[in-house]
């Protein structure tokens, strides 16, 4: 058989993502924010969209959830408006095939300070920001500081290298250069820089151009006139202090106990990061996408913040009147092809608000009990679950549940903080309605936790036990998987902290 090039013709096919559904795909994973400024961007750039207007029939403000009867409906049942993907004018699920499917559950780790364990309930919402930190910054620490430094020093050659470490400094207030690098940088003496340091280390806050923690607290003890010799070496043994070694540290400080409870109540209340005083806030408002509450009936009304999502409406007066002067071939096409994309801009966010409010339905269905009762109720649940009851993709799902946020009467959630990994309980398989979410045993480790006394510290093996009595089924190593996920230390640590606030 002879071997040559050839020509053939074949027929195949085969899956394309075109422009306008990956631009679908990327509004399904938008939030009502993202999706205001994406709205407003294609308003400057379509003449033909405008905002405003009724709602189309057929529209899903909301959807009304019954209370739970003898007989649960279907999740379709429960949709009083529009019909899901059946009849959607955008069906992003026929060729949503192999995308990221990424089901995981946020992990909440608290950093504890001064070897204290960190406090406080996960399902606390009692513990808001202060107001202060919620206010952006008026001013920043380089100008607060550089403000200080005229009238302390006449000589510019100084003020001049103390603003250059100013500028160095880190938004804690620490200066993670080297003199030797400072002094190369500007060249200088080194011995210009130690007097430039010291200045700025005299401004307010009180800590502000230290290399390290010790530093920094032993500017605060100096500045209180409370660096005599034992609180000294009591802040050079941070790390002691840190693990709890009180015995070790009453004898390297030369104190008693009373002496060493005053000297650790004083060192608790110095500043470890005095520049985080004037950081601009990274705390923001969380805007919901999703609004829940109780109806009635016993039921729940489950609608979409309109606040957020202002309606698009074609101007049919402004295409008549552009129609009208479009004489030749060019300007008809540009006109039609406007009033196509905003057709289907138009259909694109309708499907997005059926998507979402057939996901949230089905969400706040599978987790009835949360809503009702708390954490404690919320129940083991995985974006295929959602998916299968839905008739979706799992992978669309994913996208829903993507930096949406969801208001109840409990607070705000993301999407995402109610799919679960669950844990059986004993007698059942682990599978159904029998298990718990790792949600509600982390709350039930806390809880427990929470109530101990420096008497009386439970151990993995102990908190295992205790839960294994409540019906879930945990082994040690579990239970220390989940205590270390929510910041909490080990029992040894845990006892150390607590003989040290008892000291204190």
């Amino acid at each position: 058989m002879a071997l040559g090039p050839r020509l053939d013709l074949r027929q195949s096919q085969s899956l394309v993502m075109t422009p306008q559904l990956q631009q679908a795909i990327k509004l399904l994973a938008a939030s009502n924010l993202e999706i205001e400024t994406f709205i407003a961007e294609a308003l400057e750039a379509n003449p033909l969209l405008d905002t405003g207007g009724p709602a189309e029939p057929g529209e899903p403000e909301r959807i009304e959830l019954a209370a739970p009867a003898g007989e649960e409906a279907t999740a379709d049942q429960l949709m009083l408006a529009g019909g899901g993907e059946g009849d959607a004018p955008l069906d992003l699920s026929s060729v949503d095939r192999d995308w990221d499917t990424g089901d995981g559950e946020a992990r909440n780790a608290r950093d504890a300070e001064w070897g204290a364990a960190a406090g406080g309930g996960a399902g606390d919402f009692d513990d808001m920001p202060d107001w202060e930190q919620l206010r952006a910054a008026e001013v920043t620490l380089a100008e607060h500081l550089e403000g200080q430094i005229g009238p302390l020093t006449d000589d510019p050659r100084t003020a001049f290298i103390a603003r250059h470490i100013i500028g160095l400094l880190d938004e804690a207030g620490y200066l993670p250069a080297t003199l030797e690098e400072v002094a190369g940088d500007l060249g200088v003496e080194l011995f210009e820089a130690e007097a430039a340091l010291m200045l700025v280390q005299s401004l307010d806050p009180s800590g502000v151009g230290a290399r390290n923690l010790a530093e920094c607290i032993a500017i605060q003890a100096r500045e209180a006139d409370r660096y005599d010799p034992c609180m000294a070496a009591l802040i050079a043994n941070l790390d002691l202090v840190a693990r709890g070694e009180v015995e070790r540290l009453k004898r390297l400080c030369r104190v008693d106990d009373e002496d060493f409870a005053d000297m650790l109540r004083e060192l608790r209340g110095y500043n470890p990061r005095p520049g985080l005083a004037f950081a601009a806030s990274e705390a923001g408002t969380v805007v919901p996408d999703i609004l829940v509450s109780a109806n009635a009936g016993g039921g729940w009304d489950i609608a979409l913040n309109e606040e957020t999502l202002p309606k698009l409406i074609v101007n049919r007066g402004y295409f008549l009147e552009l129609n009208a002067g479009a004489t030749n071939r060019e300007s008809q096409g540009w006109l039609k092809e406007k009033l196509a994309d905003a057709h289907w801009l138009i259909r694109a966010l309708d499907q997005r608000q059926k998507t979402i409010l057939k996901t949230a339905a089905e969400i706040v269905k599978q987790q009835d009990g949360f809503f009702r009762r708390g954490v404690s109720e919320l129940r083991p649940l995985t974006l295929r679950e959602v998916a299968e009851q839905i008739g979706m993709h799992e992978s669309t799902v994913s996208r829903v549940t993507s930096n949406k946020y969801l208001a109840c009467a409990r607070g705000t959630f993301e999407l995402k903080y109610f799919f679960t990994s669950g844990v059986g309980r004993i007698g059942d398989s682990g599978e159904g309605e029998g298990g718990a979410s790792s949600a509600a045993i982390k709350a039930r480790i806390r809880a427990l936790i929470d109530a101990e006394t420096a008497k009386n510290i439970l151990s993995d093996q102990q908190l295992a036990e205790m839960l294994q009595k409540e019906g879930f089924d945990l082994a040690r190593r579990t239970v220390a998987k989940y205590r270390e996920a929510i910041g909490l230390g080990s029992s040894a640590e845990r006892r150390r902290a607590k003989k040290l606030a008892s000291v204190s």
